[in-house]
């Protein structure tokens, strides 16, 4: 701990000293994040040190297993966040990251009766319970590990899903100003991987290939009335 408060004395020392511009604007003008991040609260996978991002780039959300709970499920932190992300701060895009060697997937993907000391963290991890059954219905025969594996990256997808119930979510996809991310960090190759979600699979992120990206930003109705009406 205090190799930790050592490096808040150099921040304000050295590190803010550098950046002196950039934080005074920030203070003047408000934030303007780019996107919203939606990441797990392990200590291995920082969101802002992943896409090397600087003070005012990212808004960041993160907690136990990168959940976001179905919208009215559970009113808390999360849907929160992703309502004044949305609707005040005016992001253009969300992501939800995921990665290697996952705690919280572990969990799901154990016994149920071992997290009965931890009900608060079985109540959390329940909100993967989409991924887990898909895995153990489409998956056979995998190894603990890979089992684990499968689980986080399916994860990753039924977060997105619950994302869209959210009606800051859908109203904003709706219009066409929203894209949705799914992304993997594999801590252990140091690569990243993202859901295209034309094919539902993950793939690397390269510099020299299009970004793969789950939901692209682009206006959707379902009831067009301007061409009922022609």
């Amino acid at each position: 701990m205090n190799e930790l408060i050592g490096r808040v004395f150099s921040f304000e020392k050295n590190t803010y000293p550098n950046q002196s511009e950039l934080y005074g604007k920030l203070a003047r003008e408000g934030q303007s994040p780019k996107a919203l991040m939606i990441s797990c609260a392990d200590s291995r996978v920082v969101p802002e040190h992943v896409m090397q991002a600087a003070p005012g780039d990212l808004f960041v959300c993160r907690n136990a297993g990168n959940i976001v709970p179905p919208f009215g499920d559970a009113i808390g932190g999360v849907s929160a966040t992703v309502e004044y992300a949305v609707m005040v701060l005016g992001v253009r895009d969300i992501i939800v990251c995921g990665h290697s060697d996952c705690g919280a997937m572990k969990g799901l993907a154990g016994d149920p009766a071992k997290l009965s000391a931890m009900p608060n963290v079985a109540a959390w991890i329940r909100h993967g319970d989409a991924a887990r059954a898909i895995v153990d219905s489409s998956y056979p025969d995998l190894s603990d590990h890979d089992r684990v594996h499968a689980i986080s990256l399916e994860n990753v997808v039924a977060q997105i899903a619950h994302l869209r119930t959210h009606p800051s979510v859908a109203a904003a996809i709706a219009r066409g100003e929203l894209a949705l991310h799914g992304w993997f960090v594999d801590i252990h190759a140091g690569q990243v991987l993202g859901l295209d979600g034309d094919t539902g699979r993950f793939v690397p992120l390269r510099e020299d290939a299009p970004l793969p990206v789950a939901l692209a930003a682009g206006q959707r109705f379902a009831a067009d009335f301007a061409l009922a009406a022609e």
